[in-house]
């Protein structure tokens, strides 16, 4: 891994290239130094790559594999006759604005029986990886707790709501990107920034295609080998009051590769109240400066799915007249 980030880092211009961050620091001397890097690219990007991050690669080759195969046994001749591919052919020229060039099946706990069941070893695959990732994902969370001044377990506690522990919704994307002849008249995936709360992205080792705005320009986030790239959601970023935002990125679309991608969210509860942590709002001419409004996630996702990918700033104001 040493080796691999030497080379990354010479290939690409740092200070343009998200950040990649060594998660296993945060248990030696060189926590404090991590846990401000950590902070750093949560204010900054919104994005970060992850490196030993506790899942065995082993698992993560398997994931491969099962993404790979499942693609091609179950979803492949299906996309052929999907409809972004007959807008595409039947448009001219027209670039299609409305759709994106993505195939997609989701996986929760709820849809277990819904999962893909032709492709061996998929179920007993991602079971185990969704298990991984999401034990990763609370102690992400923590660690975020930890920079905000927030107590422990403060943002698991919001998601989960009122009704009890463990009632945060953790969900699985598993995404391919299939060669696309006309790349110039549909994206990927639009941009937007993920409405939930913390995003964990499992992408291709190898086709990038992943980008995310930052300074006035889209920056690609580049494969890295085994990493878990890590992205703020907007719930995260009404819960720190804005000192973490919530990045646009966008997925485009390439002639000639198939790109894999599976993008884990652990979302608070439909039911959870969100709202800026108390310990994050200062005392100002004495009323409070909270820059964003207290509302209920599942009002905030009906407004998220009518406006995905337009800005988010209206979204916030939709919710809290609400």
């Amino acid at each position: 891994m040493a080796v691999l980030l030497f080379f990354f880092f010479l290939l690409f211009d740092i200070s343009r290239a998200i950040p990649v961050l060594d998660f296993s620091k945060l248990n030696g001397h060189e926590r404090a130094k991590t846990l401000a890097h950590i902070a750093n690219a949560c204010e900054d990007w919104g994005f970060f790559h992850l490196v030993n991050h506790g899942i065995a690669e082993d698992l993560l080759e398997r994931v491969k594999k099962v993404s790979t195969d499942f693609y091609k046994l179950e979803r492949e001749e299906n996309f052929k006759n999907s409809k972004v591919v007959k807008l595409l052919n039947e448009t001219g020229d027209k670039k299609l604005e409305n759709v994106d060039w993505e195939d997609i099946v989701t996986l929760t706990d709820d849809n277990v029986n819904e999962w893909p069941s032709q492709t061996p070893g998929f179920k007993e695959t991602f079971k185990e990886f969704r298990y991984e990732l999401k034990k990763l994902a609370e102690k992400i969370l923590e660690v975020l707790d930890e920079n905000l001044g927030l107590p422990k377990g403060h943002i698991k506690k919001a998601f989960d709501g009122e009704e009890g522990e463990n009632n945060a919704f953790f969900g699985t994307k598993v995404s391919h990107y299939p060669p696309c002849p006309n790349p110039e008249r549909v994206i990927g995936l639009r941009p937007h920034t993920d409405a939930g709360g913390l995003i964990l992205l499992f992408q291709d080792d190898e086709v990038g295609g992943l980008q995310v705005w930052k300074d006035g320009e889209w920056i690609d986030v580049e494969p890295l080998k085994n990493t878990i790239v890590i992205s703020v959601g907007d719930q995260i970023e009404v819960i720190s009051n804005g000192r973490y935002q919530s990045a646009w990125h966008r997925v485009f679309s390439t002639t000639d590769s198939n790109r894999r991608s599976v993008a884990s969210y652990y979302n608070p509860s439909h039911k959870a109240t969100i709202a800026p942590a108390p310990q994050l709002m200062k005392e100002t001419n004495e009323e409070w400066n909270q820059a964003y409004p207290k509302f209920v996630f599942g009002d905030y996702m009906s407004v998220y799915y009518q406006q995905k990918f337009h800005p988010k700033e209206p979204r916030f104001q939709a919710v809290s007249a609400m």
